[in-house]
């Protein structure tokens, strides 16, 4: 690294049978990434799922440069990668390949393989907080800014079942090309609590969730492991977990809460999945 704005650390893959014999510290030591969001740092977890690199820039006063890091093994960050940054915090702007692009809140930019970047904050005071995703890539898809506003909206679950939700598809085969990263958003309405629950795994990809707007004093039980064999992640505000392709991924909030959802594996494909029927589910 040649910029002490930047740090990284890596989590190596986890099997599901070590993570069946793995305690409360040992799970959050291997799946649990925080302290993302520090003002004036750009702060990157290397994963060996899929390669997927998560991470979060907050610039205040100065732009921030995406740096390569020693795990690319390569002399800049999107050499060999492609990125999507999704903005949580204050207005700002991401400046790829020479051109800058305006982000307000929970707006996301594409970012293709082989471009320059850098993050800024409009004001210092109310930083942008920028999501970083990146995974490999093997052609350069065209830098594109979503809007939410722009997103596919799909709303499912109804408040019998406390999972009313609306889910904001930022990539889908009919809108940004990419060569691996999916992602998206989804909003909890009020007086539901839970996501994606019935659970599921795909075991073509893994997922990252970022749970965030919720509240200083509440928590999210994110719920991982294999079917059989479940266990849970307590969660603050603004901090990822690691979902490994062989692991159901479901979330119950005590208050309101969004997550942003991002993949990448073998496979794009939304509906490639395997439900879970709630018998099976220990």
């Amino acid at each position: 690294m040649s910029d002490t704005h930047t740090s990284h650390r890596s989590r190596f893959a986890i099997d599901p049978a070590t993570a069946a014999r793995m305690g409360t510290e040992d799970l959050r030591r291997n799946f649990l990434v925080e302290d993302l969001f520090q003002p004036g740092k750009v702060n990157l977890t290397y994963t060996h799922y899929d390669r997927m690199i998560v991470g979060g820039a907050t610039p205040t006063a100065r732009p921030l440069p995406l740096e390569a890091i020693r795990p690319t093994g390569t002399k800049a960050f999107l050499d060999r990668r492609e990125l999507i940054a999704v903005n949580i915090g204050g207005a700002g702007t991401i400046e790829a390949g020479g051109e800058r692009h305006r982000l307000e809140t929970r707006d996301m930019l594409y970012v293709g393989m082989g471009n320059e970047v850098s993050f800024a904050s409009d004001d210092a005071a109310n930083p942008a907080r920028f999501y970083l995703l990146s995974a490999p890539a093997h052609q350069s898809h065209p830098t594109r800014l979503i809007r939410i506003g722009e997103a596919k909206r799909i709303d499912l679950g109804s408040p019998e079942t406390c999972n009313e939700r609306s889910i904001f598809q930022f990539i889908h085969p009919e809108g940004a090309k990419t060569c691996q990263l999916v992602v998206g958003m989804t909003n909890i309405a009020p007086g539901s609590v839970w996501n994606t629950m019935p659970a599921h795994v795909h075991d073509r990809r893994m997922e990252a969730y970022l749970y965030f707007d919720l509240p200083e004093t509440a928590r999210v039980f994110h719920f991982m492991g294999e079917p059989t064999e479940t266990r849970h992640i307590v969660m603050r505000n603004e901090q990822a977990v690691l979902s490994p392709p062989w692991s159901i991924h479901s979330g119950c909030g005590t208050a309101g809460y969004t997550f942003i959802w991002a993949m990448a594996g073998d496979n794009v494909d939304y509906t490639d999945v395997e439900m879970v029927d709630m018998g099976a589910i220990r």
